[in-house]
């Protein structure tokens, strides 16, 4: 008998040993050798011969029915013998009748065995007997064939007509032909339950791959009704329902959405494949939704089948892509320009000195005095971050006083506007203090103060509103009485360089600044027009509080004798308890102090240890405390950046409110 291969038997063997309580499972718990055995066992108390070939037309398996029929060898049941050797034996032993030419008639077999296709016929053998022979092609390759022996049923039927003298030859002939189409009948209906069952599961395992798919994948007919979907649909738009099927596209979607894809669908309709990109305003995704029309014979489109997948993640990396290519360029082009900067707020500053000096000014005077003073120290900073000439801007968050800031901010806002333009701060915010870098945020309204006051061609209202929203969030919201931002300047003003003015000059930057903040703070920028007139642009920012400033054992790691003596003074100030060493070592060991809150670090430690090897080592030592560092070293050492990456690092020299703001920021790097 033939040697079993259990990858291509698997199905024959659930079907055989069902019989006999023994499940599939039970089966793949033993080894080959007790499946074919079982295998074998199972397939011999068929009475029919069956033969299983591959598709290079060598035996898989067959039934000792099978050698008995034929009178085979051995040899040609065993597993992996060849077709064209039985055909062939078979020829030569006359089973076929009279064969003139013997490799043709092979030849014939052969290619009819290659063609694959569902078969029933009947023969008669040399021997006389009669056989029917239907195969049935595997979904894997190659073919199963069941051989019956009919030889009594055809005995009857010649019985039937030697003593049906009665009745006509006619008659009789139209019995046997319905027998044999019957017999044939019983075979198709054989293969096609074959074919169901392929279907049935290719169908099983097409569902599957599209319901794993992250992506809606779905047809529509022409009148617009969902007829498919793989229930992904809350996945791209999470406001929508997921069971879509029968209904129309307006009602599965909304009306914003469906106002939007409406005329896409329409071309597909028309026989074209457009792909549309759209942004979703209720949860802020980017999605992209390919059409791909259905065509008939007759290439009329007789539905439309839509692809619909979230794309946020490869929007905005091509845009701040292409917002940090044109930001490189705003440095390089701006940084030339420093010098000259610096020596005009050398004379702005020095020129307000002597004015501030004067004794006899009013209380206006000396408020434009003080605005003019706090101008020039943060066009200061900002020239000093332009002469590095670096397109990446850092955030320096720290816990910050809103009520100081926003005063001190109104004054700035103020100067910068239009005489007549009135400007309008309303805050609603639970806490006092919040983290955030106050620079940077300063920097970005005010630069959308100066946009909306340029935007409004008379004085108007430049409205600002801070309040706190779910989430928890932080919303800034600048809005003038202005025309508002036309289709295109909605889709460019993010841009480096971009500017609506005409026939003034414009900067360009102010948009992409407050971009920057935002995605530098982990939040967003929507720009839009408000229902009553004008431009509104929202900051939603990630609303942080400092931690309660708790009294706790802190850690001092510094190899500065004297510096830490200097820093342990100003952390006693601060309420806290220290202890200290000059080592990675031993700072190792009294990590494991109860009691310890924090680690405070320098970059370089004695006997040539780091910030960096104390930050490892404390990890290799199970220990999970808050670690700040402090150094000298400039930002572009390479040990500072390493261990930048992970924790807060602070420039010496430091005063004790920098101190203070270090050790409360959030744990991570900066």
């Amino acid at each position: 008998m033939s040697q079993i291969h259990p990858n291509l038997t698997t199905q024959l063997i659930s079907s055989q040993v069902s019989s006999i309580g023994v499940t599939l499972d039970d089966i793949m718990h033993h080894s080959a050798d007790y499946i074919q055995k079982l295998t074998s066992a199972g397939l011999n108390l068929i009475t029919q011969a069956i033969s299983i070939y591959d598709r290079d037309l060598r035996l898989v398996v067959a039934n000792e029915r099978f050698q008995k029929m034929f009178d085979l060898p051995v040899r040609l049941v065993e597993f992996g013998a060849c077709f064209e050797d039985t055909v062939r034996h078979l020829v030569w032993r006359g089973d076929y009748g009279d064969v003139v030419d013997i490799e043709a008639f092979i030849s014939e077999r052969k290619t009819q065995a290659r063609a694959f296709e569902p078969h029933y016929f009947e023969r008669t053998r040399s021997n006389g007997t009669t056989i029917s022979v239907e195969g049935v092609p595997l979904e894997e390759g190659g073919w199963v064939t069941v051989y019956t022996d009919i030889s009594t049923v055809k005995a009857q039927e010649h019985l039937l007509r030697k003593r049906s003298a009665n009745l006509s030859d006619k008659l009789i002939s139209r019995s046997e032909e319905l027998s044999q189409t019957n017999r044939a009948l019983m075979a198709t209906i054989t293969a096609l339950e074959e074919a169901k069952r392929n279907l049935t599961a290719s169908q099983d395992r097409l569902n599957l791959t599209n319901a794993m798919t992250p992506a809606h994948i779905a047809r529509v007919g022409p009148d617009g009704v969902y007829t498919y979907s793989n229930r992904k649909l809350h996945t791209i738009l999470p406001s929508q329902s997921s069971n879509v099927i029968g209904k129309h596209l307006l009602d599965a979607l909304g009306e914003e959405v469906y106002s939007l894809i409406s005329p896409d669908f329409a071309r597909a309709l028309n026989g074209e494949a457009p792909v549309l990109e759209f942004t979703d305003s209720q949860s802020s995704k980017h999605i992209r939704i390919a059409f791909t029309p259905e065509m008939d014979s007759a290439d009329h489109v007789t539905g439309v089948y839509l692809l619909s997948t979230d794309v946020t993640e490869e929007v905005n990396a091509r845009q701040a892509l292409v917002h940090a290519r044109r930001r490189e360029l705003a440095a390089q082009l701006t940084s030339g320009l420093a010098h000259d900067f610096n020596n005009l707020l050398t004379i702005i500053l020095g020129q307000q000195g002597r004015l501030a000096a004067q004794s006899n000014l009013s209380p206006i005077q000396h408020e434009i005095s003080q605005t003019i003073r706090s101008a020039a120290f943060r066009g200061a900073a900002l020239i000093e971050g332009l002469s590095k000439v670096d397109a990446k801007r850092e955030l320096e968050i720290q816990p910050v006083q809103m009520q100081p800031f926003i005063e001190n901010f109104a004054l700035l806002a103020q100067a910068a506007l239009p005489s007549g333009t009135v400007l309008d701060i309303a805050h609603d915010l639970p806490d006092p203090e919040l983290i955030l870098d106050a620079g940077f945020a300063q920097d970005a309204l005010l630069n959308l103060v100066l946009n909306a006051g340029e935007a409004m061609k008379d004085p108007g209202l430049v409205k600002i509103d801070l309040r706190r929203a779910d989430g928890p969030t932080l919303l800034l919201s600048v809005r003038d009485t202005g025309p508002g931002f036309t289709e295109h300047a909605l889709k460019n003003a993010l841009a480096p360089f971009y500017t609506s003015k005409r026939g003034k000059p414009g900067r360009g930057l102010g948009l992409s600044t407050a971009f920057d903040f935002a995605k530098l703070s982990g939040g967003r920028i929507h720009l839009g027009n408000h229902k009553d007139g004008g431009a509104e642009i929202t900051l939603r920012l990630p609303y942080q509080t400092p931690p309660q400033d708790l009294p706790g054992l802190i850690l001092l790691v510094e190899d500065d004798p004297a510096l830490r003596e200097t820093i342990r003074e100003q952390l006693r100030d601060l309420g806290h308890a220290v202890i200290e060493t000059d080592n990675v070592a031993e700072a190792v060991r009294l990590a494991q102090v109860p009691d310890v809150t924090l680690i405070l670090t320098d970059v370089m430690l004695a006997q040539g240890g780091t910030g960096f090897d104390l930050s490892e080592a404390l990890v290799d030592a199970g220990l999970d405390l808050p670690l700040r560092a402090i150094t000298g070293l400039p930002e572009n050492d390479p040990v500072r950046q390493s261990l930048a990456r992970f924790h807060p690092v602070l420039s010496k020299p430091f005063t004790l409110t920098a101190l203070k703001s270090h050790l409360q920021i959030s744990q991570g790097p900066t």
